[in-house]
């Protein structure tokens, strides 16, 4: 059994989810807020989705299909929002995502784990190229893509029907080439 793995930053832990998450993340993922602003977190986010979703983790990472794991304070270990990757080896290619809690925003916290994320994936999974996909109505996360090297690589207008609003979607992405040079 592959063992998912943990990464740790200055101020950060990225580790696996455990059952004991789940209120909170039921709790963070559950503001309408973080539902708004991305593609697939449920609204309402009812009791037991979250226990759920974290009982997926370890078969898809057996898989080979994909990696989430918790963003938690090294200090206190308070859970403060989720990062995965989705990989498609076939391709040397990966796709990441995360959201970062509503009372965690604007502190650095998304880009710090985006960046232990991208390296883990160029320099652990052997990965060429890792892209992500925000939403018009998020231009934070366009920030911290921006923040991370990764360049505009498309935008595709009304792409995405959320909470009965068309969205535009815009993709990002960046080059292991392109991260060695600037990490």
């Amino acid at each position: 059994m592959k063992k998912i793995p943990t990464l740790s930053t200055e101020r950060l832990i990225l580790r696996p989810f455990s059952l004991e998450d789940a209120p909170e993340v039921r709790r963070l993922a559950g503001e309408k807020e973080i539902a708004r602003t991305t593609l697939n977190i449920p609204y309402p986010y009812e009791e037991g989705m979250a226990e759920g979703w974290i009982n997926t983790h370890h078969e898809k990472y057996e898989q080979g299909l994909g990696l989430q794991l918790a963003v938690v304070k090294k200090e206190t270990g308070e859970l403060v929002g989720n990062i995965g990757l989705f990989f498609q080896p076939k391709f040397d290619l990966g796709e990441f995502g995360y959201w970062i809690g509503v009372p965690f925003q604007n502190q650095g916290y998304g880009t710090e784990a985006a960046r232990k994320l991208l390296e883990f994936g160029f320099e652990e999974l052997n990965l060429n190229r890792i892209y992500a996909r925000y939403m018009e109505n998020n231009p934070a996360s366009g920030r911290i893509l921006k923040k991370l090297g990764m360049k505009e690589e498309g935008h595709l207008r009304q792409h995405v029907k959320r909470m009965g609003v068309y969205h535009d979607l815009i993709y990002a992405g960046i080059l292991r080439s392109e991260f060695e040079k600037n990490n």
